[in-house]
């Protein structure tokens, strides 16, 4: 049945145009998949599947105003979705909670496993070499510099992510795994860590 909806869902998305490409079909997939190996055995997979692939179904930039509210409205929409697709509505509310937990902007605390299995997922989209790719590919959309040519690391100032890429690491990316709600996928963590303080560290050598 999970490979039944998951084609599905792969059709629905067919053909679309993403405006952000760190929020694409291939981000969902890539969710899902980690999803896939973090979750337990009794954890309603059919729930997180559908999270994982419309969890940003509305992903307004980081600098819009409305932000914060991506993750309701995109909860909302996935259930129109989901409804007109013939998803079982038992299921829906636990979607609609896995979608509206997910966003770090949001910060709002997930109260069932399945929704702390989609935010570890996701989350770990922001770490390790594809949350290197996705960090500096977003902040060159937004008009950001790499970092701050006079004081790369922020040692004399305060961070300002939405200026500088490398900021983005400290005011973020490297408080991550402290947040993950699941074991596996706090291991999961570990190593996609060390990719992020490797390359600070290589890049302070550089410069």
């Amino acid at each position: 049945m999970l490979d039944q909806w998951r084609e599905r869902f792969e059709l629905f998305f067919e053909g679309r145009e993403f405006s952000d490409g760190s929020h694409d079909i291939r981000h969902f997939r890539r969710v899902w998949s980690v999803a896939e190996k973090i979750c337990n055995s009794d954890d309603d997979k059919l729930a997180i599947l559908a999270a994982c692939y419309f969890h940003d179904i509305v992903s307004y930039p980081k600098n819009h105003p409305d932000r914060s509210k991506s993750s309701a409205h995109a909860a909302l929409r996935a259930e129109e979705i989901l409804k007109g697709m013939g998803f079982p509505v038992s299921k829906l509310e636990t979607v609609k909670h896995a979608i509206l937990t997910h966003s770090f902007s949001a910060n709002i605390s997930p109260e069932t496993n399945e929704a702390k299995v989609v935010q570890d997922a996701d989350r770990m989209e922001a770490i390790g070499a594809i949350g290197l790719a996705r960090v500096f590919y977003v902040s060159g959309m937004m008009g950001g510099k790499l970092f701050d040519s006079m004081d790369p690391f922020a040692e004399n100032r305060e961070l300002d992510d939405k200026k500088f890429a490398v900021d983005h690491f400290y005011t973020k990316l490297l408080k991550l795994p402290e947040m993950l709600q699941t074991e596996k996928g706090k291991s999961f963590a570990v190593k996609r860590t060390k990719v992020l303080l490797k390359f600070l560290e290589d890049l302070k050598q550089e410069l």
